[in-house]
């Protein structure tokens, strides 16, 4: 059984990091991530607030919620700058970006 993930997938744009460490990930982080992890957190707070069917619930649903869309927003966001780094997602301002950095 092969479990190296290269040999499955190849990128298809450049690649400026094959493995990228977590603090330049999140360094990358552009305004659409930004946008996507507070959109899927305002969402989370919102389903969580409407969740908690007694009033005295609604409080603790709602912060529980938030942060389950805190943690799958950032997740997400992760995910992209991730992908854009390692060539799997489109990556033009990446690749401007780091080319002036060489």
């Amino acid at each position: 059984m092969n479990t190296d993930i290269t040999a499955s997938a190849k990128p298809e744009y450049p690649v400026i990091d094959r493995n990228p460490p977590f603090t330049k990930t999140v360094a990358n982080f552009n305004a659409l991530d930004y946008l996507r992890l507070t959109t899927i957190t305002g969402v989370s707070v919102t389903v969580g607030y409407l969740s908690g069917i007694k009033p005295g619930i609604r409080g603790p649903s709602m912060v529980t919620g938030g942060l389950i869309g805190l943690m799958g927003g950032f997740m997400y966001a992760y995910q992209n700058s991730a992908g854009r780094l390692m060539g799997f997602f489109p990556n033009e301002g990446e690749v401007a970006k780091y080319k002036k950095l060489l």
